[in-house]
């Protein structure tokens, strides 16, 4: 019997269209031999929709016309079984209109990513892909991540962050408290946001003042950092778990300007960014020595176990060209095309790249069904609430 697996894609995110991208990448390429593969598209305003056409990324230029092609669902879990409804349910029939074993969400950026969907997820007890809940929101939040890499001796950048509303009280102190800390350059971005989205290198405060208003437009925290100018970036992805982990080949991007941006990534591929980050500018392998490779390799899988990642993730490393030092510079839970690109450089295809991630879903939640989450208690029978302090007693 075939694996259900439903694959979410889209969401409530300005990397709305980037995920729709890696999600129908990820959907044409299961094993239709071993899996049956359900797209679930998100709306920017949440709503969940399946149907034939939304597995096809020609529907994607006239969203409603999509929309009205398509079904809306919402999910039940009936028995055991997670099932999608039809919406609004029909008065008379049945309004199943599929069911899942698992679900793999291809999610990018806030709302999404974040551990937002994972943890709807779990609420519905359904196995997923990638990251669980606390290790979506600590790798999207760019400080917390440092805090807990920084903490573990893996090397990440000094950082200062701040929040929309200490900036408009006083812009003034928010300036040198940057200045002081960081000093020019520096780069600032949103605290938790991926793609490059809202990334700006500051080089006075002229351009700092610009920087900030530009990131805060993409949310209420920023994140300010040294900005390396001499700067080499290295990508390298890691599949796996808490138990075993390994790393892919390393990739270098292409960039246009000073830092990688949206358009380095998804736009200037020649293809008018169809087929996502694949098509991306890139030496793959990157120009490396064989100890600077797996130096960055053995430091990507450290940083995926120390925060406790699954399935597959992206590290992404910048090299100081003065002084030779390799930086974490963010993770990626759910990265762009999912890196498959990166395996298929050491010969895994991306079918079985996908296989590999189900797989390790399916094991977590194998794992978690002998983790005890309840015991029974008649403490309830007992409770009064006559009193502020009747269920302690």
């Amino acid at each position: 019997m075939k694996i259900r697996v439903g694959v979410f894609f889209g969401g409530k995110s300005v990397e709305h269209e980037v995920s729709v991208i890696s999600g129908l990448q990820a959907y044409n390429s299961f094993d239709r031999d071993k899996y049956e593969p359900i797209p679930i598209y998100i709306t920017k305003e949440n709503e969940l929709y399946t149907g034939e056409a939304v597995g096809d990324i020609a529907n994607y230029k006239n969203i409603p016309t999509l929309l009205q092609k398509s079904t809306r669902v919402f999910f039940m879990c009936e028995q055991g079984q997670f099932q999608l409804i039809r919406y609004p349910v029909k008065k008379m029939g049945n309004s199943v209109v599929a069911q899942i074993d698992v679900a793999f969400p291809v999610v990018h950026g806030a709302n999404v990513e974040d551990g937002s969907l994972q943890g709807f997820l779990r609420h519905y007890n359904i196995p997923f892909a990638g990251c669980d809940v606390a290790a979506s929101a600590v790798t999207m939040d760019k400080y917390v991540m440092k805090t807990v890499l920084k903490d573990n001796d893996i090397p990440v950048l000094d950082c200062v962050t701040l929040n929309v509303k200490e900036y408009e009280r006083d812009e003034t102190a928010a300036y040198e408290r940057a200045e002081n800390k960081i000093g020019y350059p520096m780069i600032v971005k949103p605290v938790n946001l991926g793609s490059s989205v809202g990334i700006k290198v500051a080089k006075d405060r002229a351009a700092l003042e610009e920087a900030l208003e530009y990131a805060f437009t993409f949310g209420p925290r920023v994140l300010i950092e040294h900005a390396i100018l001499n700067l080499r970036e290295i990508n390298c992805a890691v599949l796996g778990d808490y138990e075993h982990a390994e790393a892919s080949e390393c990739e270098e991007p292409i960039s246009s300007d000073e830092i990688l941006s949206y358009e380095d990534k998804y736009v200037a591929g020649g293809k008018g960014g169809s087929e996502g980050m694949r098509t991306a500018k890139r030496e793959l392998p990157a120009n490396l020595t064989p100890e600077k490779r797996e130096e960055i390799r053995q430091l990507a899988v450290r940083t995926f176990q120390v925060l406790n990642c699954n399935g597959v993730s992206r590290i992404d490393f910048m090299i100081d060209r003065d002084t030779d030092r390799v930086y974490v510079n963010e993770i990626n839970p759910i990265p762009g095309s999912l890196a498959f690109y990166l395996w298929e450089a050491l010969g895994k295809p991306y079918a079985e790249l996908l296989d590999d991630m189900v797989n390790l879903a399916l094991k977590r939640e194998r794992e978690e069904k002998s983790v005890l989450t309840s015991f029974d208690s008649n403490i309830l029978q007992n409770a009064n609430l006559s009193g502020a302090k009747g269920v302690k007693k």
